[in-house]
C-alpha cells in the first residue's frame, strides 16, 4: 500500500531533514572545538612557562620595594609555581572544566569575572566598528564599480589607497587632532562604556577595514557585472538598478560575509593597540597589561576566548555560505 504524502507533510519532512543536517554539522564543528581547545591551552601554557621571565619577580619588582628570596619562595608556593609544569598544567585544566579560570596574579580576582566584566566594551566597539564599515565600504565600493574608471572610481580609489596606507595609531591621533581638539566634538579619550566615547576608536577602525574592504567590494561587483547572466538581463531589456541590487549584489555577498567574518573575529578578541590609544577599557586592552605583567590565568582566559570566537565565527559563516548559495556543501552529507 502506497503511502501518499501531502504538501504539508513533504514540506514538514523537508524542514526536519534540513534541521538534522545543520544539528550533525553544528555539533561536529563543536566536537573539533575540544582538541583545538585543549592544544592551543597546552602550547600556551608552555610558551608562557618557556619565556625566561619570573612572574613573582616581575610583581614585586613593579611595586619598587626590595623583597627577600623567603618571601618570593613562598609566594611561587602560593601561586603554584613552585610545581613541575605537567603538574601546574593538569591542575589548571582540571579547574578550568570546572568553569574556574583561577585568580589573577596582579589583583587576586577571579579571572573569569574580571574578563566577563571587559566585554561589553569591546562587543560595543565590534558592533559600531562593523556598521560603519559596513555603510561605508559597501555603497562606496557598489558606486565605484558602477562607474568603473570614471572621475568617481578614481577618486575613492585613491582615498582608499590612503586609508590603507594610514596604520591605525596614526588615523586615531589625527581623528584625535580634528575631532577632539580643533572642533571639540568628541572626548580624546575614554570617559566610560558609552556612545560617545566608543565613536572615535570605531571611527578609526572603520577607516582602515573601509579602505580594504571597499577595493575587495568593487572588484567583486565589477567581476560580476561583466558575466554573461548580466549581459542577458540587460538585454531582455531589465533596469540596471533590478540587476544590480536583486543579482548582482546577492552573488557578491559571499565576498562580503567572508570579509566581515574576518573582521568580527579580530575585533572580539580585542584590538589592542586602537584600546590603549583611548583608553577604552576592554579585552584587548586587558590582554596587553596582562601580558606586560605576566599575569599568566588572564593571558590564557584571553587564548581560549579567541580560539573560540574564530571557531563560532567560521561556523557561522559556513552556515551563511549555504544559505546564500545552495551549492555550496558544509562538512557533512546532505539529505
Amino acid at each position: 500500500m502506497m503511502l501518499v504524502l501531502s504538501g504539508n507533510e513533504k514540506t514538514n519532512n523537508i524542514f526536519l531533514e534540513r534541521g538534522r543536517y545543520y544539528l550533525n554539522y553544528i555539533v561536529k564543528r563543536i566536537l573539533q572545538l575540544i582538541p583545538i581547545l585543549i592544544g592551543i591551552t597546552f602550547l600556551s601554557f608552555a610558551l608562557m612557562r618557556l619565556a625566561g621571565s619570573d612572574v613573582v619577580q616581575e610583581l614585586y619588582s613593579n611595586r619598587g620595594t626590595e623583597v627577600s628570596q623567603e618571601i618570593i619562595d613562598a609566594k611561587r608556593a602560593e601561586l603554584g609555581l613552585d610545581q613541575p609544569f605537567a603538574v601546574q598544567y593538569v591542575s589548571w585544566f582540571k579547574n578550568m572544566l570546572k568553569g574556574d579560570l583561577g585568580n589573577s596574579y596582579v589583583t587576586g580576582k577571579p579571572v573569569f569575572s574580571t574578563f566577563v566584566n571587559k566585554l561589553p566594551a569591546t562587543m560595543i566597539l565590534t558592533v559600531l566598528s562593523i556598521l560603519l564599515t559596513v555603510v561605508i565600504s559597501i555603497p562606496l565600493g557598489i558606486f565605484a564599480a558602477v562607474r568603473h574608471d570614471r572621475i568617481a572610481d578614481l577618486l575613492i580609489r585613491f582615498c582608499s589607497f590612503i586609508g590603507n596606507a594610514m596604520p591605525n595609531f596614526f588615523v586615531g591621533m589625527l581623528l584625535m587632532q580634528i575631532l577632539s581638539v580643533k572642533l571639540n566634538l568628541l572626548p580624546v579619550i575614554a570617559t566610560g562604556v558609552n556612545f560617545k566615547s566608543a565613536l572615535m576608536p570605531a571611527l578609526t577602525l572603520a577607516v582602515s577595514m573601509s579602505a580594504k574592504y571597499l577595493r575587495q567590494v568593487r572588484a567583486t561587483v565589477l567581476e560580476e557585472l561583466n558575466k554573461p547572466y548580466v549581459m542577458g538581463a540587460k538585454a531582455r531589456g531589465v533596469r540596471n538598478s533590478v540587476i544590480l541590487w536583486k543579482n548582482v549584489l546577492k552573488s557578491s555577498l559571499l565576498t562580503i560575509v567572508t570579509l566581515l567574518a574576518l573582521s568580527i573575529g579580530s575585533l572580539l578578541g580585542g584590538t589592542a593597540i586602537i584600546e590603549s590609544i583611548f583608553m577604552w577599557d576592554g579585552v584587548g586592552k586587558l590582554a596587553v597589561d596582562a601580558i606586560n605583567m605576566r599575569d599568566y590565568p588572564l593571558i590564557l582566559a584571553y587564548v581560549m576566548w579567541m580560539a573560540i570566537i574564530y571557531v563560532v565565527v567560521n561556523l557561522v559563516t559556513d552556515l551563511l555560505y549555504h544559505q546564500l548559495d545552495p551549492r555550496i556543501r558544509l562538512g557533512v552529507t546532505e539529505g
